[in-house]
């Protein structure tokens, strides 16, 4: 089976207040050591996957360059990951290729690599088509600037592009909520990634707003309520333009669905590279093998080994679940059933029921979805799944 390859390049040139990913702003001097690591780990794949257990192919259908801002690279260190997976993977034709961008790093230069390394997909951190709430949160760009590098994408043959959008920044209010979602749907753009924003201590805003303090703009957040009421209406507004929710987050025209995401939702293989990178691949023996590098720029640059985990078939099962539920067409029982036995899947008859029960889970024929109020709650009905007695290997 062909597997998607994955990118992490965890530099970005300012960090956003909201994010809670491996990425910050380093040296540019870090930048090429990092490149010749990544390198070394696609040039050594085939012994990484053989020593983790896992079944290794050449053959790649999505790769994802992301992070961070892969795209603040030097244009010869982004052609060298490029021309290094084609030296060690045989990519099938019309691979999905897809790089993230930060708007104002698409230089003619740079949309010139891209074009030279065929890249077809670019998803844009947008987060916000007002100003002040872009601002808020550090990022650099204006709205101007996205509509801009949406025209030069398009002139440089890359119309797949998909726009990021959060709800819940600071200051953000319904009104200019609208304003975000309709500037969006001017563009045209094929497909949407439309996230609520998580409070955590994973982030500087995060921490603010636990604390209760006012730094970085948290005393402008709006409330849990409201932003559930934003992301609500994003998805009535993109389904009603044709830019139909096909995942919790995620929503496109017909044909433009994100081809490598959807290898994570419904459990294909898939190889990770660079900081906090995870893979997933066949397993000759059980249900497969999932590894991950350090999330830590330093131990990964110091060559710390994988962390290895072996996927169990109670793992397997709840991962059909939890990973199957996000996509608005569900999960098959039936097809449950043929791939784990019918009384592994019957021993989720009691969770179903109540979370149908709750409102929470619908029932279409032997296929349950996610309700618009269960795509909410999500994590709690994730979570009801974990607790089922483990079915037999």
């Amino acid at each position: 089976m062909p597997v998607g390859l994955y990118i992490s390049v965890p530099f970005c040139r300012s960090k956003c207040s909201y994010c809670n990913f491996a990425s910050d702003v380093f040296s540019r001097a870090v930048f090429e050591r990092y490149v010749d690591r990544v390198c070394f780990d696609i040039e050594h794949a085939r012994q990484t996957a053989e020593q983790m257990g896992g079944q290794y192919s050449r053959v790649v259908d999505s790769v994802y360059l992301g992070g961070g801002t892969p795209t603040v690279l030097d244009i010869t260190q982004l052609e060298r990951l490029f021309v290094t997976i084609s030296q060690n993977f045989q990519l099938q034709p019309g691979a999905e290729i897809t790089v993230e961008c930060a708007p104002g790093t698409l230089t003619p230069p740079m949309l010139e690599t891209l074009q030279r390394c065929g890249v077809n997909r670019v998803s844009l951190g947008v987060q916000s088509f007002v100003d002040q709430e872009a601002a808020s949160v550090g990022r650099l760009h204006s709205r101007a600037r996205v509509l801009d590098d949406i025209a030069h994408l398009r002139d440089a043959g890359i119309s797949n592009v998909n726009i990021d959008l959060i709800a819940g920044l600071p200051h953000q209010t319904a009104e200019s909520w609208e304003w975000s979602l309709t500037e969006l749907l001017a563009t045209g753009a094929p497909h949407a990634s439309v996230y609520m924003l998580e409070v955590d201590e994973d982030s500087r805003l995060g921490r603010e707003l636990i604390a209760g303090g006012t730094r970085y703009h948290a005393h402008f957040v709006p409330d849990e309520d409201l932003t559930a009421d934003l992301y609500s209406m994003a998805c009535g507004r993109l389904n009603a333009a044709g830019v139909r929710q096909y995942e919790i987050s995620n929503f496109a025209r017909e044909g433009y669905e994100s081809r490598h995401n959807l290898k994570y939702w419904t459990r294909q293989p898939y190889l990770g590279f660079g900081v906090d990178a995870h893979s997933m691949l066949e397993a000759a023996a059980g249900q497969g093998v999932r590894f991950s590098t350090p999330d830590s720029l330093e131990e990964y640059m110091a060559g710390r080994p994988p962390r290895h985990t072996a996927v169990s078939a109670r793992a397997a099962l709840e991962e059909t679940f939890f990973l199957g539920l996000r996509l608005t067409r569900g999960v098959d029982m039936q097809e449950v059933a043929e791939r784990f036995g019918r009384d592994a899947a019957e021993a989720f008859c009691g969770a179903i029921a109540e979370n149908v029960r709750s409102g929470l889970l619908e029932h279409e024929g032997e296929r349950i979805r996610l309700t618009p109020r269960g795509r909410l709650l999500s994590n709690e009905v994730f979570e009801s799944f974990l607790s089922v007695v483990e079915p037999q290997p």
